[in-house]
């Protein structure tokens, strides 16, 4: 029998694979451990992202993303994002992380929220290349295993790419993860696939494409269009955790298999049951609910979000799902217009 391959190994086979490396996106407050174990139930990704582990002087390793990590079920390699701007600390904390059973090491140069970009963190380091430059510096002779790095194109202008590629190409990165929007756009449309092809066409290093992938059409089409190595996923895989076996049966060739309502709302028990904190009031477990169903009501005909927005029970929450999804029909998931709207 053959040694058995190392995380940062496995990551590598990933990424020199023959079809496209599927990554599930690390969202703070959503793409936990118990989620991890969730969606890797109907097919799930091929890496895991961590939440964003905080990094500062006085900083030490959320405890509940350690946990994730070292209690990890998927039998898939997780990748070890950290966030922050001073380096000595983000040395320490990587030093501290390769400890782990981590595939790599990732800086998030993209967060988009204005607590973040504000305290120079996250997307906000894009508005100074020089400080990016000198922390890959140091990541990159800290961390022995693979180390890579997840990007927005630019702060406020897609110009700015031009800057930044050049930079991430010095460092010697295992991959790059391209979210093709800017930071001030945050997750509004358009989506500048043009750039995630330029820097596949740039890099020394595999290109992962980030960005508004809503079905499997949608996957394989991005990575023909950008030379992808691979497709990191968020906001849809939270809505249709099928998603990954679609895209995975669309690059085969087989007719995608698609949920039925009944299915979508055992899928939201599950999540219910993996999520709620039991302890707590049912307002705060819906309220915990919402974060996930935010997005995957996006996929649902209105008034279903603007009603489960509004639920404070569980006898409330799980009526207005079974009123909507007590069905066979199938359904793509894919965002529905107008998804928010009140009824009339």
């Amino acid at each position: 029998m053959g040694r058995r391959l190392t995380a940062p190994e496995r990551l590598g086979a990933l990424l020199g694979g023959d079809t496209p490396l599927l990554a599930l996106a690390p969202m703070q407050e959503i793409t936990d451990g118990a989620f991890w174990t969730l969606v890797h139930r109907y097919g799930g990704a091929d890496v895991y992202w961590t939440e964003y582990f905080r990094v500062h002087a006085d900083s030490t390793p959320e405890k509940k993303i350690l946990a994730a990590i070292c209690g990890n079920t998927t039998g898939q390699p997780v990748v070890a994002q950290m966030i922050g701007n001073d380096i000595p600390s983000l040395v320490r904390t990587a030093k501290v992380l390769q400890t782990l059973p981590v595939a790599a090491i990732d800086l998030n140069l993209g967060c988009p929220a204005p607590i973040v970009y504000r305290k120079c963190a996250g997307g906000g380091l894009l508005r100074e290349p020089a400080r990016i430059d000198a922390i890959l510096g140091a990541l990159r002779e800290a961390v022995t295993i693979r180390f890579t790095v997840k990007t927005r194109v630019g702060f406020q202008s897609t110009e700015e790419f031009d800057t930044l590629l050049p930079i991430f190409a010095r460092h010697g990165l295992d991959a790059l993860t391209v979210h093709a929007r800017t930071v001030a756009q945050s997750y509004r449309l358009p989506v500048h696939y043009d750039l995630i092809r330029q820097a596949a066409e740039t890099m020394a290093c595999p290109v992962i494409a980030n960005g508004h992938v809503c079905s499997a059409a949608e996957a394989h089409a991005l990575v023909s269009q950008t030379r992808a190595r691979g497709l990191m996923i968020g906001r849809a895989a939270i809505r249709s955790p099928w998603l990954f076996a679609q895209i995975r049966q669309q690059s085969r060739g087989e007719a995608i298999t698609y949920p039925t309502g009944r299915d979508v709302w055992t899928y939201i028990r599950a999540l219910w049951d993996s999520q709620a904190a039991f302890d707590k009031p049912e307002r705060v477990r819906c309220e915990r609910m919402k974060k996930f169903l935010n997005y995957l009501g996006e996929g649902v005909p209105a008034p279903f979000l603007h009603q489960i927005r509004r639920s404070q029970t569980a006898a409330e929450f799980h009526g207005i799902c079974g009123a909507f999804l007590d069905h066979d029909r199938p359904m793509t998931l894919e965002p529905v217009a107008d998804a928010s709207a009140a009824p009339r």
